[in-house]
């Protein structure tokens, strides 16, 4: 069934604004998959903040005119699902890069965080990156690692001290 202009406009501007708010995303080529595994692969995305969407091309650069990554319009061929990581910039990526364990028809082909348009080789380093909470836990314990060793280096002159009286009286 044909999508009418009104229905287009509509997607073209959900699009947008999630585009707008999202922090990365990644695009996938799902040929070939069943109805099954797409059904597991939106009820991950919805568990883990991703913003999944499978729509035509010429919706989609419509869609992602006067955003950050509008830059990804060049690879916009073939079926392709959008996933908008809305939380973490690398969940959009880790979500595609465990889907394309379990199936082999899933085939990354962009990735994009904003600054330029990366290729699907850029996929394990994107979706290595932190959430939110694992990136301000190292950066607690990069601030606290130092006071931490200044602590225990104050400390050890009176236990040291205390040893070598320790030793004195064990010697008397």
């Amino acid at each position: 069934m044909a999508l009418g202009l009104v229905a287009k406009k509509a997607i073209v501007k959900e699009v947008n604004d999630v585009a707008s708010e999202a922090l990365s995303v990644a695009v996938a080529e799902y040929r070939g998959m069943e109805v099954a595994e797409l059904t597991v692969l939106r009820r991950q995305a919805r568990e883990q903040g991703v913003y999944l969407k499978v729509i035509r091309n010429t919706l989609a650069k419509r869609a992602l005119e006067g955003t950050k990554f509008e830059d990804i319009e060049s690879v916009l061929k073939g079926p392709l699902v959008y996933g908008f990581s809305i939380d973490a910039p690398g969940s959009a990526a880790r979500l595609f890069k465990d889907a394309q364990k379990s199936s082999k028809h899933l085939k990354v082909t962009a990735l994009s965080i904003g600054n330029g348009l990366m290729g699907p080789e850029k996929l394990d380093a994107v979706a290595s990156l932190p959430t939110r909470d694992e990136a301000l836990a190292k950066l607690l314990a990069t601030f606290k690692a130092p006071v931490t060793k200044f602590v225990r280096t104050i400390n050890e002159v009176p236990t040291k001290f205390v040893r070598v009286l320790g030793a004195i009286k064990d010697a008397k």
